[in-house]
């Protein structure tokens, strides 16, 4: 298991629930999550993906802190695991 197939399950899954997993990309604005999970509702968590065991950077430490000072749920998603667990809180 590595992060793009950790990415591919994330996205299967998303959209077989019928939500979104949306690539995040930010020119000038370095560390954000990589995609951002949507679901009817108006829930919405932001997630960054790494390979199993892999940490999250500093920048990507910093702009986690930033996103949930502001009130959204930031994941770190390096497991089938910690897709599934992603899931359940946000589709119950």
């Amino acid at each position: 298991m590595n992060e793009l197939s950790v990415e591919q399950r994330l996205k299967e899954k998303v959209k077989e629930r019928g939500g979104l997993a949306l690539k995040l990309i930010s020119p000038g604005f370095a560390g954000v999550p990589d995609r951002l999970v949507l679901f009817n509702g108006s829930k919405v968590a932001f997630v960054e993906l790494k390979a199993p065991a892999k940490r999250l950077r500093a920048l990507q430490r910093k702009r986690k802190k930033q996103l949930e000072a502001l009130g959204f749920k930031v994941y770190r998603i390096d497991s089938y695991e910690a897709i599934d667990r992603l899931l359940e809180e946000m589709v119950l």
